[in-house]
């Protein structure tokens, strides 16, 4: 399939500035892929659609606050720093984008703070944008760590033309996160209040967890006509046996693996073993679906819903096929349903 395939006409106004008041009450479209229906109901009630035996697999990965502001040496331009990802502990060097980036060159300096306690230097320009920078700090790691979390703040998309707000260090955390390592939610996961969790727990659903770190990446565009040219970035991925073992047990027992969002696909997608069963897994994974495409682990999934043109939207359509989605997201758009981050969801069976 080609990248034009995936465009469609999206009302700016149907971008979601705000999550829902309450995580579990956002919109949730169920999409039935043998009979092609579609229903409309609230998040709370994905519950329905499970049964003891069933399984849904979570990425635990946590967002940090990866946006800081600081000031270029002598101009005092203010520059944004978006961090990506350390590149070395010891050094304290980072792999970051730069904006605006025409300004900032190898030997520069920028100065974080009101006090300009964290001072960085840039030492490699790696993209257009992309720059690696070497922080100096007198302290700790630890203390270096603290400043950055300090200084930092929640980096919501850029489409949201808000400013970050204090609440928004929470709602753009799963209720689950637990390992620090994302600069992007994994967005279908929001939408699990604590009391939702309890219940699907009561109920016999078992929960696996893997984690992938989301990079910047799985929202770059795409710039090719030709998919198979596309090149995703590579994100941190971790499968553990324990997470394999309640997935391979579930498949075995014929119940439900139900991915909990895009990125738990891929990852689930990117360590498959010969029998089609998961494998544990530590590394890196660059896997970027789109159709057709053979899914081997889940076979359902929750999602948020996505912008056009999108390497998200284009997994989505492989999972539920092309015309089934189109279909799910011209009626989306009708029934203004709220797109991307802090959209409201879709459960594909």
């Amino acid at each position: 399939m080609k990248l034009s395939h995936f465009n469609f006409d999206l009302p700016k106004e149907l971008l979601a500035e705000y999550p829902s008041e309450n995580r579990d009450e956002a919109r949730l479209m169920v999409v039935d892929r043998k009979t092609k229906t579609i229903e409309h109901r609230l998040f709370k009630d994905i519950i329905e659609y499970f049964d003891e035996g069933d399984v849904m697999v979570l990425n635990d990965t946590k967002v940090f606050p990866a946006r800081l502001y600081g000031n270029k040496e002598k101009t005092g331009a203010r520059i944004e720093v978006f961090l990506l990802r350390e590149l070395n502990a010891e050094q304290r060097l980072w792999d970051v984008l730069v904006d605006p980036a025409r300004k900032i060159r190898i030997g520069n300096k920028l100065y974080f703070g009101d006090d300009e306690s964290l001072v960085a230097e840039v030492i490699d320009n790696t993209t257009s944008r992309g720059r690696t920078l070497r922080f100096l700090y007198d302290g700790s790691y630890e203390e270096f760590r603290n400043k950055l979390t300090e200084l930092g703040e929640t980096p919501l998309p850029k489409y949201i033309s808000r400013n970050v707000e204090p609440e928004d260090e929470e709602r753009y955390q799963t209720i689950y996160a637990k390992h620090e390592g994302a600069v992007a939610a994994p967005t279908a996961g929001l939408h699990f209040s604590k009391h939702l969790l309890k219940r699907l727990e009561i109920k016999g659903i078992d929960f696996a967890e893997i984690t992938l770190h989301v990079g910047l990446g799985t929202f770059n565009p795409v710039e090719v006509e030709d998919l198979s040219k596309h090149k995703m970035d590579s994100e941190e991925l971790v499968i553990t046996p324990r997470a394999c073992d309640v997935v391979n047990k579930a498949k075995k027992g014929k119940g439900k693996v139900c991915a909990i969002g895009t990125t738990v696909m891929r990852g689930l997608e990117s360590s498959v073993s010969s029998e089609k069963t998961l494998n544990p897994y530590e590394g890196w994974t660059n896997k970027f679906i789109f159709p057709p495409y053979d899914f081997s682990i889940a076979d359902c999934m929750v999602t948020n819903f996505h912008t056009p043109k999108s390497t998200l939207l284009m997994m989505v359509s492989a999972f539920a096929g092309h015309d089934l989605i189109k279909k799910a997201y011209a009626e989306a758009v009708k029934e203004g349903y709220k797109f991307y981050s802090y959209g409201d969801a879709m459960l594909i069976l």
